[in-house]
């Protein structure tokens, strides 16, 4: 069995201190993979450690086909570990509420159109889809809707007290 190491050593990679605090907390991580969450976590044991080698080392693991990029919202990168199962995205564009969908049949009706349309074969796994989430919708409060979207921005930055 080949070893991380390896593979990155024969990608013409290093497999520094560093890499491996990122690729360990990368594997500790379940869910979204939030680079910030990410570097934050790392940074409390390697506190010299640089946001770009985090960003970099993500970008590698996706190049070696361990993660794959979520385009979930704009303005946020967030990966997902090759072997989670795939699902789809419903991202709140008011709050910034992001509910997984595991039923991925929901896009067979695109994909089916893309491919007739358009002869395009789309890969629909992790599919975002912007809207507003079924709460916002009811809510009528702007301020209550400015609460819940500060609360779920600083929760996907990885602040441990957002929940509190």
């Amino acid at each position: 069995m080949t070893s991380l190491a390896d593979l990155l050593h024969a990608r013409g990679s290093r497999f520094t201190p560093q890499r491996q605090l990122v690729i360990e907390q990368v594997l500790a991580t379940s869910g979204h993979i939030v680079p910030e969450a990410i570097y934050a976590e790392v940074s409390r044991r390697f506190p010299s450690i640089n946001r770009s080698t985090v960003y970099r080392t993500l970008q590698l693991l996706e190049q070696m086909g361990l993660i794959s990029h979520a385009h979930v919202e704009e303005g946020t990168t967030r990966y997902h570990r090759a072997d989670d199962p795939a699902h789809l995205h419903l991202v709140c564009h008011q709050c910034g509420g992001i509910q997984e969908i595991a039923d991925l049949s929901l896009g067979d009706p695109l994909r089916q159109a893309l491919q007739e349309r358009y002869g395009f074969e789309s890969d629909l796994t992790h599919l975002a889809i912007a809207g507003r989430c079924k709460s916002c919708i009811q809510s009528g409060d702007a301020t209550e809707r400015g609460r819940h979207r500060r609360h779920v921005a600083a929760r996907a930055e990885g602040d441990p007290l957002a929940g509190s």
